[in-house]
């Protein structure tokens, strides 16, 4: 019971850390953002969400050798738990007000079109070391995509002329290094306590991914964007999740399929179809402004009922 309890206690040490990681992260990009006149999109997309998808990372080369419905669980349950828990409860508490009605719109089309791409190669029961090269190389793809977004607002965005205190690009860089470096080592504390907890109940790996895991590796992204949105950085919120959606499909799993084959099950399937309802969904609502408190509810409640699914029905 002990043991239990300091596993708790490590767990509730690993989301203080990332609460403390997501704001210096917010900060440091923000900062960027203004320094280099591009826009909280491009930075939401890139540099926020390469960070914020650190701990899945993390966890999918940990899990490679033999634990591959734990690594697919963890990839699909985050991506769902990124729209249904993290844009829920920005939503809940505070209106989600985008500048343009359709901004992101472009970027929430390429979530779902990765989304398709990974039931597509997962038909044959194997993602193979060709599917990871070619997933990496679709990364490469949109990467290049937002550099070239980014160097067309370099020259349309004005930036304010602060006249104030401004901190150098060296201490956004050192804010930004800072949050990464908090959120990843948070993220850790935070999963493999929670794991510890939860295997002690007797939960499946596949389910274990799906929502230990997967809302453990996803509190950055939740941490991160309820900050960023709170502090008026509504775009860097929702890049984000976008962002990390998308690398969680090409990045994680195009570089663990590449290292080995990834096996997998039928059952895995439901998972991915309910994964890209989310997304639709999130595509339908992106044409309101604000998001309200009531779609957030709504998302949030889809969420939980998802969840308790999983633990009722399979």
């Amino acid at each position: 019971m002990l043991e239990i309890l300091f596993n708790v206690f490590l767990t509730l040490v690993g989301i203080t850390m990332l609460c403390f990681g997501g704001n210096w992260l917010v900060s440091g990009g923000a900062g960027i953002a203004k320094k280099l006149r591009v826009s909280q999109i491009v930075i939401g997309l890139t540099i926020v969400a390469y960070g914020t998808s650190t701990p899945e990372l993390a966890a999918g080369i940990a899990a490679v050798d033999s634990h591959h419905d734990l690594l697919l669980g963890n990839i699909v349950g985050s991506n769902i738990s990124n729209i249904g828990l993290v844009i829920g409860i920005s939503a809940i508490m505070i209106p989600l007000m985008l500048r343009k009605r359709f901004t992101l719109k472009r970027e929430s089309l390429v979530m779902i079109g990765v989304a398709l791409y990974l039931v597509a190669i997962s038909i044959d029961g194997e993602l193979s070391q060709t599917d990871g090269i070619i997933s990496l190389a679709g990364l490469g793809v949109f990467t290049y995509f937002i550099y070239r977004k980014a160097k067309k607002e370099r020259d349309s965005v004005v930036t304010q002329n602060d006249k104030g205190k401004q901190k150098s690009f060296p201490k956004y860089i050192f804010f930004l290094i800072i949050g990464i470096v908090l959120l990843y080592f948070g993220a850790i504390f935070a999963v493999e306590n929670a794991v510890i907890v939860a295997e002690s109940f007797g939960v499946s790996e596949r389910v274990i991914g799906i929502t230990v895991i997967a809302i453990g590796t996803s509190l950055p992204e939740l941490v991160t964007s309820v900050i960023a949105i709170r502090k008026g950085h509504t775009e860097i919120g929702l890049g984000n999740i976008i962002g990390s959606n998308i690398y969680n499909i090409l990045m994680i799993l195009g570089i663990t399929s590449v290292i080995t084959s990834i096996t997998v099950t039928p059952i895995i399937f439901t998972d991915y179809w309910i994964m890209i309802a989310f997304s639709i969904v999130f595509l339908g609502l992106m044409k309101f402004t604000p998001l309200s408190k009531k779609e957030g509810i709504g998302l949030t409640a889809a969420f939980f009922a998802y969840i308790a699914a999983l633990f009722f029905l399979i």
